[in-house]
């Protein structure tokens, strides 16, 4: 997707031993390009968000794998790897692309025996992980754009009002993004449509960064509050909401940023249409109780406390709460599978129950 009119992805190869991102704790208001050469220092853009959003979690870690390839020691490789692969996945809890990225790498890098042939195969798997990903998203954008193309029919090319939360755009993907690949489509194919940008607190990547996306790409919307959502939909003002997913159980629970919860619930109250749009690799086909199973990361309070801002060209954090109050925050919460109208696939559109989700994925029915 675009910044300044010029295509762009969220990771890239720099050369042979660097791997560059988009450090996204600056955006909108400074493009910052970071260098990862080492493990830690992926696993250190993980874990402090420098990246974010579960697929490109899991293209950063499977490339934060070829990067301890590169520097293991040649007498202790595999202790090396095996450690890499522990430090990557205790970085987020949540989202399950990251253990799926890391243990597709660990596995077949325990297959092979010739250093070399691991260093090269560490890198081949980064680049599957980063590809599947990207063109998991283009497929989920042409499924989601007929629900819209749906919609645009119904009210005779008027315009189709979204609603989104936090940001599962092309920057937590790669490319296209989930929750915003369709959106990219219908904007794309000529339908008249506006989006709602829920603002995302405590992190406010709805309002920093998918505004950010949809800015570049001439997309209309409006920032709003994350507590309008629920009167939008009442006054009839949202066709459609599509959120994202950093975990989802094999019976359609979804575990998503903080707030999606209270988004499904007014949708659902209203009779608005709540679909989650996630690839193969978001699913978690071991667990199918969200609220029982889905661990739910806990951040720092300064998170809450303090809001960061653009002043005087430069980012500043501002105290936002008595210095005493004590705050806690919750990342995640999950939303039941009742609660969603359905889920969009790079395989197709299917309803929030096992039955369904497997006759996408039937090679999952064991």
């Amino acid at each position: 997707m675009n910044i300044n009119g010029q295509p762009h992805r969220a990771i890239w190869e720099k050369d042979e031993t660097t791997i560059q991102i988009i450090d996204q704790r600056t955006l909108p208001h400074q493009l910052t390009i970071e260098n990862l050469t080492s493990v830690k220092e992926a696993a250190k853009a993980i874990r402090e968000m420098h990246i974010r959003g579960a697929p490109l979690i899991g293209a950063t870690a499977a490339y934060g794998m070829y990067l301890a390839a590169l520097k293991a020691p040649v007498n202790d490789f595999d202790t090396f790897i095996l450690q890499a692969a522990k430090d990557l996945k205790s970085t987020r809890p949540t989202a399950v692309n990251l253990a799926y990225a890391v243990n597709k790498s660990l596995n077949a890098l325990q297959k092979i025996t010739q250093i070399d042939t691991k260093i090269e195969t560490a890198l081949a798997i980064a680049r599957e992980v980063t590809e599947e990903s990207v063109e998991q998203c283009k497929q989920i954008g042409l499924h989601g754009l007929k629900l819209i193309q749906q919609i645009s029919t119904a009210k005779n090319g008027e315009t189709v009002n979204l609603l989104t939360h936090c940001n599962a755009g092309w920057l937590a993907c790669i490319d296209y993004g989930t929750a915003t690949a369709p959106i990219y489509a219908a904007h794309q194919a000529g339908i008249d449509l506006h989006v709602w940008v829920d603002e995302t607190r405590p992190r406010n990547q709805g309002a920093r960064i998918t505004a950010f996306e949809l800015k570049e790409q001439g997309i209309p919307h409006t920032v709003i509050v994350d507590n309008l959502g629920g009167h939008l939909m009442q006054h009839k003002m949202v066709d459609l909401v599509i959120v994202g997913s950093d975990r989802t159980t094999r019976t359609g629970d979804v575990a998503n940023k903080i707030g999606t919860y209270l988004k499904a619930l007014a949708a659902f109250d209203n009779d608005v249409p709540f679909y989650v749009a996630l690839p193969e690799s978001t699913f978690d086909w071991n667990i199918r109780d969200g609220l029982k199973e889905i661990p739910i990361e806990t951040r720092s309070s300064k998170e809450v406390k303090y809001i960061q801002g653009w002043h005087n060209n430069e980012l500043h954090q501002v105290l936002l709460t008595p210095a005493e109050s004590p705050a806690i925050n919750y990342g995640f919460d999950v939303t039941p599978a009742k609660y969603i109208t359905g889920l969009i696939t790079e395989r197709g559109v299917c309803q929030a129950n096992e039955t369904s989700i497997l006759a996408l994925y039937p090679e999952r029915n064991d």
